[in-house]
Parts: C-alpha cells; sequence; structure tokens
C-alpha cells in the first residue's frame, strides 16, 4: 500500500459516510458520531503504529484498517436505528461485506487486502482467535486498541452533554438510574474484561470502559489513557461508594504498573 492508495480509500469512504447523510436530526447525530469516530481511530492508530516504530507501508495498512473498522456500522443505523450488535447484526460482519462487495479495496495487494477484511472482522470479538499468524495478531491488536481508545474518548463525552444534544445511539438503549450489574463489577475486580451480555444499566457502560483497559495490548494505549486522565473522568460518572472506589483503583493500579514496567 502507498499513500496514494490510502487517499483513494479515504476519499471513498468520505463519500460512503455521505450518503447515508439524513435531514433527522437525531438520525444524522449518529451517522456523524461514526464518521468522526472513524477519524480520531485512524490518528489513535497511526500513534501506536509510530510509538511500536511500523514501516511506512504497515503503517499505511493499519490506517486503512482504522478507516474501515466500523464501515458496517452505517447500514446497521439506517436498517435498526441502533448500533447494539445484539439486536441488529453483526457490525464487524457488515463493514467486511460492505468491503468484499463494494470491491473498495481491489486496487491494493492481496496481502493487505485480506488482512484489512480480517482486522475489521476481528476488531470487536471478545477476544481472538488462536492460531493467527504474526501480522494478523499485530494489526487486529493494534486496531482494538485504536478503537477501544475513542470508545472512552465519546463514552466520557456523551455522559457529559445535554440529553437533547447527544448520539443517542451510545447508551445501547440502556435505562439511567443509580444501579449497576453485580456480574460487571466482579469482572472488574478480577482485572478482566465484562461483557456487553451483562450490561443492564448505564453505570455499566461506564464500567465496561474500565474493564477495556485490561485488553489494552500496547504501551502507547495505556499511556494515551494516562495522559487524557480516563480513568478519573469514567470514575466522576460513577456511584460514590466503596465497591466503586475499588475497582477503580484496581484499574489505576494496573495501568500505573503495567507503565512502570515499561
Amino acid at each position: 500500500m502507498n499513500q496514494n492508495n490510502l487517499t483513494a480509500l479515504k476519499n471513498w469512504f468520505e463519500a460512503y459516510c455521505a450518503s447515508f447523510f439524513t435531514p433527522v436530526a437525531e438520525d444524522q447525530r449518529n451517522i456523524t458520531l461514526k464518521q468522526d469516530h472513524t477519524r480520531e481511530v485512524c490518528l489513535n492508530a497511526l500513534r501506536i503504529a509510530e510509538e511500536l516504530r511500523l514501516d511506512q507501508e504497515r503503517a499505511l495498512l493499519a490506517e486503512a484498517i482504522a478507516l474501515f473498522h466500523d464501515v458496517g456500522r452505517f447500514s446497521q443505523y439506517r436498517r435498526y436505528r441502533t448500533f447494539d450488535d445484539s439486536i441488529s447484526g453483526n457490525h464487524a460482519a457488515l463493514g467486511a461485506k460492505v468491503l468484499v462487495e463494494s470491491k473498495v479495496l481491489r486496487d491494493l495487494p492481496k496481502h493487505d487486502q485480506d488482512m484489512i477484511v480480517r482486522s475489521v472482522t476481528l476488531h470487536n470479538v471478545f477476544s481472538l482467535p488462536e492460531g493467527l499468524d504474526e501480522d494478523s495478531l499485530l494489526f487486529a491488536r493494534l486496531i482494538r486498541d485504536a478503537d477501544k481508545l475513542d470508545i472512552l474518548r465519546v463514552v466520557i463525552e456523551y455522559f457529559g452533554q445535554d440529553a437533547g444534544s447527544r448520539a443517542e445511539a451510545v447508551s445501547l438503549g440502556l435505562p439511567d438510574g443509580p444501579g449497576y450489574s453485580p456480574a460487571v463489577l466482579a469482572s472488574l475486580k478480577r482485572g478482566e474484561m465484562a461483557r456487553k451480555a451483562d450490561l443492564a444499566t448505564r453505570n455499566d457502560l461506564k464500567l465496561l470502559q474500565l474493564a477495556w483497559l485490561y485488553d489494552l495490548n500496547f504501551t502507547a494505549s495505556l499511556r494515551m489513557v494516562s495522559e487524557q486522565d480516563y480513568i478519573q473522568k469514567i470514575a466522576a460518572m460513577l456511584p460514590r461508594n466503596d465497591e466503586i472506589a475499588q475497582v477503580v483503583d484496581l484499574a489505576r493500579e494496573y495501568v500505573r504498573e503495567k507503565l512502570n514496567l515499561c
């Protein structure tokens, strides 16, 4: 892949996004949200690639994967009016289908085409499958980190906005209230990823962001979490009690220890 290839892919993506624009304000907010999210994930991917000292071709490939990682979200939202895969369809699979059927990758080397489709397909799985080759593992881990880092930003911004001006699909239709799921809290106490199936309230969605920290793969990703003070920002949105304080402290200590070991 070269810079001209990537420029062509970016032009295609912008035109594809524009085909979903609508005069319905709430729907347009959700489409714009995913368009902006994609741009931020591209920036995250580039920073991780730079810290990993990937060569130019591999950095361009990482950016192309980031560009297309959520391409399935647009048709998903148009059809189902949600970003909740459990009640619509797997947006990663939808994205891979868009890439194959549109033939947007046809001018790329076969290796790059395969890597983009594979990475898009794997970017949202709970855990990566065994037996991936070195390149597949690298790019899958990279896009998963870049994506999670920006979802942290998106969720924090969502809960800081007025109800009438935010993209409501971010909340996945979860009810608001003071409660949270024992299963999500238990995952955090074990230092593990929480499952979306266990989410019952909007507080669980906030806690999920903390749980995702345990699945970040690169020092650059943890450094970005620290630089943006994401843990404190999430903590400020959660109920104030001892068990929440415990899992927040565990997450903070995990990131601190990982960075100190580097």
